[in-house]
């Protein structure tokens, strides 16, 4: 069993660190808290069906209209509150004038809660507000686990070596999202485009699938999940070799290879089957949901015990390959 976890310091944290631990904490438990309640507003609608006595809907269409109201004022505090070190980041994007993750981001943000802030005034059309909340609150969760684990480790020790690893990382994945961002934005467009010439009451809703879909959650937690994999470890076995590290490190920048341009291809070949209008947005959501937690559970395999670290914690001196089975 590891001797440590991500949450177990090595160093007490200063001031300025704790104000944001404790405002990251914040913002975590109200996306969590909001997520579950518009979930479950949202419930109604996913079960609504064009069936049974006038009456009967009629009831139903009003619980809706309550419910969208309800997840509406829920989801606000998250977009603006929760949220807001995604806008910050896409702040500082347009003041270097370059695309980071936060572009992608926010965009899906919008690009989801714009239409459903106008269905729900208009009392027709699509709502997405359990898409955003579930979004939000799982990257926060992402985020928040990376700098957990960076904080774990001793930085006087390891921390040339790690920034030597992650800087490449999220230059990475930064050159990804830009071109992820770029054909996304382009290929919806047109197919939006082409929607509201064939069909415009379908127009909207197809446009709004197709960016849920893609949504690029996966994408977004490829590299700081990977990363938050290895510093834990790191952190649970400070005692491992140089050799040992290498080899982590060698294999954190494989599994995030394997996050990044997995997600990519895989939000590739789901765009084309909502772009035809075969998706309706829960499925979307959990399309969203299922493609982040592949990207998850990839990177966690690299939170493993390495051969050569005794009971006691500490490391014998021969290096093993991170990632061989234990």
């Amino acid at each position: 069993m590891m001797a440590k976890s991500i949450f177990a310091l090595n160093r007490p944290l200063t001031p300025q660190e704790l104000v944001e631990r404790r405002r990251t904490l914040v913002r975590l438990g109200l996306a969590w808290l909001a997520m579950m309640q518009v979930m479950m507003f949202a419930l109604p609608g996913y079960l609504r069906v064009d069936a049974g006595p006038n009456d009967s809907l009629e009831v139903l269409d009003w619980a809706i209209f309550l419910m969208n109201w309800a997840s509406f004022v829920m989801t606000v505090p998250v977009v603006l509150y929760a949220a807001w070190p995604m806008w910050r980041g896409l702040a500082k994007a347009i003041s270097q004038r370059r695309i980071n993750m936060d572009v992608p981001v926010t965009i899906s943000i919008i690009a989801a809660f714009v239409p459903s802030a106008i269905a729900t005034m208009t009392g027709s059309g699509e709502v997405y507000f359990d898409s955003v909340t579930m979004f939000v609150a799982f990257l926060l969760t992402a985020r928040y686990f990376e700098t957990r684990a960076r904080q774990s480790v001793d930085l006087i020790e390891s921390g040339q070596m790690q920034s030597q690893l992650c800087d490449p990382l999220l230059n990475r994945s930064d050159r990804v999202a830009t071109l992820f961002i770029l054909v996304q934005l382009a290929f919806s467009l047109m197919i939006g485009m082409v929607w509201f010439k064939l069909s415009p009451d379908h127009a909207l809703t197809v446009l709004v699938s197709m960016l849920v879909m893609s949504c690029p959650c996966a994408l977004s937690l490829a590299a700081p999940i990977s990363l938050a994999a290895a510093h834990a470890t790191i952190a649970a076995y400070p005692s491992m070799t140089g050799g040992q590290r290498l080899a982590l490190f060698e294999q954190t920048r494989k599994v995030t290879r394997q996050n990044l341009y997995g997600s990519l291809i895989w939000h590739v070949l789901t765009m084309p089957v909502a772009a035809v209008g075969l998706v309706t947005p829960w499925v979307a959501a959990l399309a969203m949901f299922l493609s982040s937690a592949a990207v998850v559970f990839n990177a966690w395999r690299l939170y493993r015990i390495p051969h050569d670290v005794r009971d006691d914690g500490s490391a014998c001196s021969a290096p093993v390959r991170a990632g061989e089975p234990v």
